[in-house]
């Protein structure tokens, strides 16, 4: 593509959303920084702003119809189009629980924000990202996601039985591929991304990782060249098991 990418990340007023935020605005991107407050997008878009880079705040939450659709209509308003979406706002909800006592109000919060948010998200941007050359959709995931690491009884994650968290990041994994499917045979291209076990506020900041190498694969996989995958599943290193 010759003309500047648009590209809208959710829940970038931090974390490693405001790094992919940041990671595409660095690769010259036009980067439209979603977040639930209005003030706190303004601030991380100032953030991008005071070192140089196209940042614009939208408000916009997942887990609300109304919301999402003001968020499109106001990215057709101002660009009339939108090249790549990344699904980065999610929710770990649960603490040391085995999934027989997570409450299902848990579950339910959970998948608002990580399935039907994704959902609401791709739907309602499909229109603007079918506008594009090249249209990008990266859904954030998570290795605790992947049944062949999770069913391995000798790997880490199987230690970490996260009924809500575990089942919708695996959950979206097939949001992702649904969506690929569809898709396949247009510009657009949709893959999930494991950003790693970083250090971020939902994890109480005992992650391994930045949240800069966090959003390494998100950022990749948003700028993917045209015979670039999709429907897969990745990590910075390369394909990652499902």
């Amino acid at each position: 593509m010759t003309e500047k990418i648009i590209a809208l990340v959710t829940g970038a007023n931090r974390g490693i959303g405001q790094e992919i935020a940041r990671g595409l605005a660095v690769a010259g991107a036009t980067v439209l920084v979603g977040a639930r407050s209005t003030e706190a997008g303004r601030q991380a878009a100032e953030k991008l702003t005071a070192d140089g880079l196209d940042a614009t705040a939208v408000e916009v939450d997942v887990t609300d119809a109304e919301s999402v659709a003001r968020a499109a209509r106001w990215v057709e308003d101002e660009f009339g189009r939108l090249d790549a979406l990344v699904n980065n706002a999610g929710v770990l909800l649960e603490r040391g629980q085995w999934p027989s006592q997570v409450p299902m109000e848990v579950l339910d919060r959970t998948y608002q924000v990580n399935v039907f948010g994704v959902i609401r998200m791709i739907d309602a941007m499909l229109p603007l990202l079918r506008r594009s050359a090249a249209g990008r959709i990266v859904n954030l995931s998570s290795g605790l996601g992947s049944f062949a690491l999770t069913a391995d009884s000798d790997h880490q994650f199987a230690k970490n039985p996260l009924l809500a968290y575990n089942s919708s990041k695996s959950a979206l994994n097939a949001v992702t591929v649904s969506y690929a499917n569809e898709l396949r045979n247009t510009p657009i291209k949709v893959n999930s991304a494991d950003p790693g076990y970083c250090a971020t506020e939902m994890n109480g900041y005992g992650g391994t990782r930045t949240p800069a190498q966090g959003a390494i694969a998100a950022v990749r996989l948003a700028t993917l060249p045209a015979d670039g995958p999709t429907g897969g599943f990745f990590d910075e290193d390369g394909p990652h098991p499902w």
